[in-house]
């Protein structure tokens, strides 16, 4: 499908072409509400407007006026004459396409820096807990049940039950919840599990409290775990099958 030229700009930030942006309610915003999905197309409609709502917001673009945006949407549609000419179209969206970068990432400096301001001061009070081992990485852990069985070493396979969670308790990923263990080659994970599931024995339940420079880091990970979170996992391990398969 073609995008046309004079959207490639906006249409790169938002990672969809740009006329995806149909799916957007011309009502402004919280017309979304009384939209029916009552037919296959309509819902289809509703999850590509969805999508693009959040990148948008998440890019710094939810100051846009709905109203405006489907009047434009709607011009080109009906092929009515465009209101503006194709240079001042370009010049408009590449100078808010700046301004919009340069306000998400200033937002995301500011919640990284509280993320790793409350990171902190969690981990410090975690670190008095007489159960806790504070490693020279900065790893912190606590055994909740040890084990007796193998150890895994950096080139084995894991299978585990796990859940993680933010320093506030919400619940970003769990086993448990989906009822299966999950397998994970070592070397392919953070370095905080890779350090912490080394230190474990089959059979054995450990809570890892991992620092963002042993988790995602400044860059997060989607949209549940933020710059710079400190990051908790209460992980057991079932099975270690070394690199030969055994």
């Amino acid at each position: 499908m073609m995008t046309p030229k004079r959207y490639t700009l906006l249409s790169l930030v938002l990672g969809l072409p740009f006329f995806l942006f149909m799916a957007c309610s011309s009502g402004g915003a919280g017309a979304g509400g009384s939209a029916s999905l009552e037919s296959n197309i309509d819902s289809v409609s509703y999850g590509f407007g969805y999508n693009v709502g959040q990148q948008m917001s998440s890019s710094g673009m939810n100051d846009l006026k709905a109203q405006q945006f489907m009047a434009g949407f709607n011009d080109a549609m009906g092929e009515a004459e465009n209101r503006l000419s194709n240079a001042q179209m370009q010049q408009l969206l590449t100078e808010y396409q700046m301004q919009a970068q340069q306000r998400a990432q200033q937002q995301r400096q500011q919640e990284g820096q509280q993320n790793m301001e409350e990171g902190q001061q969690y981990r410090d009070e975690n670190a008095q807990n007489e159960a806790v081992t504070v490693t020279d990485s900065g790893l912190q852990y606590e055994v909740l049940e040890e084990g007796s069985g193998a150890s895994p070493s950096v080139g084995d396979s894991v299978v585990v039950h796990y859940e993680g969670t933010t320093i506030d308790g919400t619940v970003f990923d769990s086993s448990r919840e989906r009822g299966q263990p999950q397998g994970f080659l070592l070397e392919g994970l953070i370095q905080g599990w890779q350090e912490g599931i080394a230190l474990m024995q089959e059979g054995a339940q450990y809570r890892f409290v991992i620092p963002p420079e042993l988790a995602y880091g400044a860059q997060g990970a989607g949209q549940q775990i933020g710059p710079s979170e400190t990051l908790i996992f209460e992980v057991e391990l079932l099975e270690v099958h070394e690199r030969d398969g055994n």
